[in-house]
């Protein structure tokens, strides 16, 4: 029997379309720091419909984009049909040894079986490659977009993956770091939105147009109407060098300093985020 985690991450080939609509973009400082302003040969696992994807060939790297479900990836070949694709999972990764610069994931590493992956990732990256890691998630600092967390749910919020790569011992030195933007959202794109998570994906349709009709009370009370509103997010940045080497990561104080996680950057707090606090109302 599929196990929540599983049935949660299989779920989004069914809101594929409302995925592509009401997920936001990422930063293009945020896509620099995961990999680099000159072209390099990236491999994109968990692409989905190509948010990231579309970033990343937009600052010259050459991409091979890979996603599991069909409906996704379909979304992905369409928008930008000259990228290389596969459906395939991060478990099971096409291609020989050693073949690519940087690894990115963007807002899917947590779905992974990770002990696979980061096996397969070591295996493609190339000696001093990258794996770098990515989430949007809501900056709940402001009072109404932590109403919106409490209406529709934030598993993702607390997702940070140094342990995890700490852990795996196949990489050193994992560096953070945190961008702002915004997603203009109207009426129409919050709902898809909420309806491409996956904790509201899985619901049955009663349950999922109750938390619609939730969802619309609290727009119609804090959003703007037609003009819709501006939702802020932090885009939380990890990346961390291979280690190609099957000898055992030195013990020395300097090796322990090396392989020590960076803690998470604080997020910005420059320009305006004193006016953020507001209760749009």
């Amino acid at each position: 029997m599929m196990d929540d985690h599983q049935r949660h991450a299989r779920s989004f080939g069914g809101v594929a379309e409302a995925y592509d609509r009401g997920r936001p973009t990422y930063p293009r400082d945020a896509v620099v720091w995961l990999t680099d302003e000159e072209p390099l040969t990236v491999l994109e696992l968990g692409a989905g419909t190509g948010k990231l994807t579309e970033q990343l060939v937009a600052l010259g790297h050459d991409v091979h984009a890979t996603e599991p479900d069909p409906a996704m990836l379909a979304i992905l070949r369409e928008r930008l049909p000259g990228v290389r694709t596969s459906q395939t999972s991060a478990e099971e990764i096409p291609g020989p040894d050693s073949m690519y610069d940087v690894v990115v994931v963007g807002q899917a590493f947590h779905w992974f079986d990770t002990d696979k992956a980061l096996d397969e990732i070591v295996r493609v990256l190339r000696p001093g490659g990258r794996l770098s890691l990515v989430w949007n998630m809501r900056d709940e600092r402001i009072p109404w977009v932590r109403r919106l967390g409490e209406i529709i749910g934030r598993q993702e919020q607390e997702v940070d993956p140094t342990e995890v790569l700490k852990k795996s011992l196949h990489f050193l030195l994992v560096q953070s770091e945190t961008f702002k933007h915004w997603q203009h959202v109207d009426r129409t794109t919050i709902q898809d939105l909420v309806l491409s998570r996956s904790n509201i994906a899985v619901l049955d349709e009663e349950a999922r147009a109750a938390k619609l009709e939730e969802l619309l009370a609290f727009y119609d009370d804090y959003g703007r109407g037609m003009d819709g509103m501006q939702l802020p997010y932090l885009t939380r940045c990890y990346r961390a060098k291979v280690v190609k080497s099957s000898t055992p990561t030195p013990t020395t104080d300097t090796a322990v300093r090396e392989n020590a996680a960076v803690s998470p950057a604080d997020p910005p707090t420059d320009d305006d985020s004193g006016t953020l606090l507001i209760d749009f109302r």
